[in-house]
């Protein structure tokens, strides 16, 4: 009997040492993904610069669109079809390629940089050259161009509504840190904005046509 009294002895000291380790695995902290407050803000930001795109291209004429205010500016046109093209760059680098890339600091501070992002892309007294794949070329019609902007911007919002793990994965960026993939989202969103600020001076240029 002495052997089967150490063997329950065993049994008994090992279900209590599981018992605490699943106890101490319960209050361990788990990794801070994406809130759902940080998602609804992000929904509400592409809802917001998707409206600003279709004010500002609103009722143009051919003229309009076709307006430029010097010969090394864009027109509506072609302003409008960069942020079609840079809305479907970005889309298929955050779900194809960031969302493969390797985790980002466990300490980063998600606020500051997700303010940052917004605040520091719209910014236009910081010029920058576009890449040659995002250079208008006049490929499609300006309406034509406006539909396949709203299109993709449909899947943005239905990527960020749907995908988990969008604080998970980091890549470099151009501001100088890396970005989460919901941060790369909120870029997309700031890229259209600051674009529609583009059209909106090209519109407010005192040799825009009438109609």
């Amino acid at each position: 009997m002495k052997p089967q009294r150490n063997w329950t002895s065993s049994v008994r000291r090992a279900v209590g040492c599981t018992a605490m380790l699943l106890s101490a695995l319960t209050v361990l902290p788990a990794a801070e993904g994406l809130s759902a407050s940080d998602r609804q803000a992000g929904i509400a930001q592409l809802e917001r610069t998707r409206q600003g795109v279709m004010v500002a291209t609103k009722g143009l004429s051919e003229a309009q669109w076709k307006y430029k205010a010097g010969p090394d500016r864009w027109s509506v046109a072609e302003t409008l079809e960069h942020i079609a093209l840079s809305e479907e760059f970005f889309l298929d680098m955050v779900s194809k390629k960031i969302m493969q890339a390797p985790a980002g600091k466990p300490d980063r501070d998600f606020k500051a940089t997700d303010q940052l992002v917004l605040q520091q892309i719209v910014d236009r007294s910081h010029k920058a050259q576009a890449p040659g794949p995002l250079t208008p070329t006049g490929r499609w019609s300006p309406q034509e161009t406006l539909e396949q902007f709203m299109k993709t911007r449909a899947r943005t919002l239905a990527f960020l509504k749907s995908t988990e793990g969008l604080r998970d994965h980091v890549v470099d960026s151009p501001i100088g840190q890396p970005l989460d993939a919901y941060q790369w989202l909120l870029f997309s969103s700031a890229h259209s904005e600051r674009h529609t600020a583009q059209m909106l001076e090209v519109k407010a240029d005192p040799g825009f046509p009438a109609k």
